[in-house]
């Protein structure tokens, strides 16, 4: 017991994790993240679960759904917007990579498509209009992660929207895009048991 070497924090271990070819179970993940985002006069709140694979200490990549919600404030002065009070609910499905220049450092990419439903309300009387859209968004960031690939992980990270389509839920609405913040946890499919 003594000489058994536990595993190195934020990558994988030394002695449990196979690089080689082929597909490996263990390199399985769920999990899912929370999001947050905020602007002057935005707030935006949401959850994507995710599934995806390790494929080695740099590269994780997979597919997810989220569900949204985002609120913008009347603004009575008319410079954020013309005193409309916003309500959106969205739901879409994505995919996602996440490369590991160092073992605690990731750079994100997140292509998505969301569907959404808009509820507009003209203040002070109170008179409503409600639409749908469809829109693909690009977030693109940068995070912090412990990793231990084939037993589980932690990660938070900041994004922003590349794409510049109007029905994106982390725009707002000038259009201009809001910071994404995201964290989650994964925890690795048949994860591997320490060795005696």
């Amino acid at each position: 017991m003594a000489q058994h070497r536990p595993p190195r924090v934020n990558t994988y271990s030394d002695e449990d994790v196979d690089e080689g070819p082929g597909f490996k179970k263990n390199h399985i993940f769920i999990g899912g993240s929370l999001n947050l985002g905020f602007s002057g006069n935005v707030f935006n709140v949401g959850a994507a679960p995710e599934i995806g694979y390790s494929f080695n200490r740099w590269v994780d990549v997979g597919a997810l759904v989220n569900f949204n919600y985002t609120s913008e404030r009347a603004d009575p002065t008319g410079y954020y917007n013309p005193d409309v009070r916003t309500r959106i609910y969205n739901y879409g499905v994505g995919a996602f990579a996440r490369f590991y220049p160092l073992p605690f450092l990731f750079l994100i990419a997140e292509p998505e498509y969301n569907w959404t439903s808009v509820t507009e309300t003209q203040m002070p009387n109170g008179g409503s209009y409600r639409y749908n859209q469809q829109a693909s968004s690009f977030l693109l960031g940068v995070g912090y992660g412990q990793r231990f690939v084939g037993h589980s992980g932690f990660y938070i990270a900041i994004m922003f929207d590349a794409l510049s389509n109007p029905g994106s839920p982390y725009r707002d609405y000038n259009n201009a895009a809001i910071p994404v913040l995201k964290a989650g946890f994964d925890f690795y499919l048949h994860s591997k048991k320490n060795r005696d």
